[in-house]
């Protein structure tokens, strides 16, 4: 049986050897539910809210009432599952207010955690550069399965962009063709693996989780993000998402 319900605790962490975020993030995938359909509506974000709140045992994620999802949503429970984990084995130490601010919620593109997460172009990894938490690159050579991935399937980047933002899990190769394989919530079932022809992804920045603690910081962040803000209503270029997110060519 799936386990989906993840409680964190906030008052006290248990101590324990330092452990791999990417092992961490394929675990919370094995662990999420499986379909459920995909929406971008606005009962897609309201369930994506309502899946993860701090009650008064700490806080609580149930991304099986994230129904329907979408690929933000997705990978964003994933991403708040594994800092449970790190808090429970000790290797963070948020508090509520660290917690609240984590939290997805209604924030516009680029404003707050979420918002910058959620917003057009190269949010996620925007968001790892901001806080130090992470270092993102552009080589499937360097990719490791469990790094978060945004794949741009035309070389826009912006108010035109078509994109998916998904957690990578490897290459392969199927009927002599290379494909890339990877998790998220996907047109049109929902949680799920997909392998697409890597030949579709027109470009891609990947985000690897590597220093958790640095989260601390996020109370230092700017409320929102200018660049992120405004991709809904402008351009941008691959050149300048890679140099805003210090991406590695």
């Amino acid at each position: 049986m799936e386990k989906i319900l993840m409680t964190i605790l906030l008052s006290s962490v248990m101590t324990g050897m330092a452990a791999d975020p990417n092992e961490i993030i394929l675990r919370q995938i094995a662990e999420m539910p499986t379909g459920g359909g995909y929406a971008t509506t606005r009962e897609a974000h309201t369930a994506l809210t309502s899946s993860a709140k701090i009650e008064e045992r700490g806080v609580v994620i149930r991304p099986e009432l994230a129904k329907p999802s979408y690929c933000s949503g997705a990978t964003y429970l994933v991403f708040l599952r594994t800092l449970g984990e790190l808090q429970q084995t000790g290797g963070l130490q948020l508090t509520e207010s660290h917690w609240q601010a984590l939290l997805p919620k209604a924030l516009a593109d680029g404003h707050g955690i979420w918002g910058r997460w959620n917003a057009n172009g190269p949010g996620t990894a925007r968001l790892f550069y901001e806080l130090g938490i992470g270092k993102n690159f552009t080589s499937y050579d360097e990719a490791r399965p469990g790094d978060f991935m945004k794949i741009f399937w035309t070389d826009a980047v912006g108010k035109f962009e078509r994109g998916h933002l998904v957690v990578f899990l490897g290459t392969e190769e199927v009927n002599g063709v290379d494909h890339v394989r990877f998790w998220s919530s996907n047109k049109p079932d929902g949680y799920g693996e997909k392998s697409v022809a890597r030949s579709k992804v027109a470009r891609a920045i990947f985000s690897r989780l590597e220093n958790g603690p640095n989260l601390l910081r996020l109370d230092q962040l700017p409320k929102s993000d200018p660049y992120l803000a405004g991709l809904l209503k402008t351009e941008s270029s691959f050149a300048e998402a890679c140099r805003l997110t210090g991406t590695k060519p």
